[in-house]
């Protein structure tokens, strides 16, 4: 699994140059969780990890190269760009 985050992670920089590498592999991350946990409290049947990382994908190419914006204006995900000490990719 984590070769599909590093893969996503790196997908993820590819469109968002506002985000450091470790933010980009903590949204991924996120997304990865929320997309399995919304997917089992529908009661869907898991359909592993190629599943997961197909949506993710699609969510980074709809809305990766905005996802710095919006972190910024929900303060539930604010903490995601306050972090002056990540490097930059």
């Amino acid at each position: 699994m984590n070769d599909y985050h590093e893969q996503l992670a790196n997908y993820l920089l590819s469109k968002n140059s506002h985000l450091s590498a470790a933010r980009a592999r903590t949204w991924v991350e996120l997304l990865w969780e929320d997309f399995e946990t919304t997917y089992a409290k529908a009661g869907r049947k898991y359909r592993g990890h190629e599943m997961a990382h197909k949506v993710v994908r699609s969510w980074i190419d709809h809305y990766g190269s905005r996802l710095h914006e919006f972190a910024a204006i929900n303060p539930k995900y604010a903490h995601m760009l306050n972090d002056d000490h990540d490097l930059m990719h």
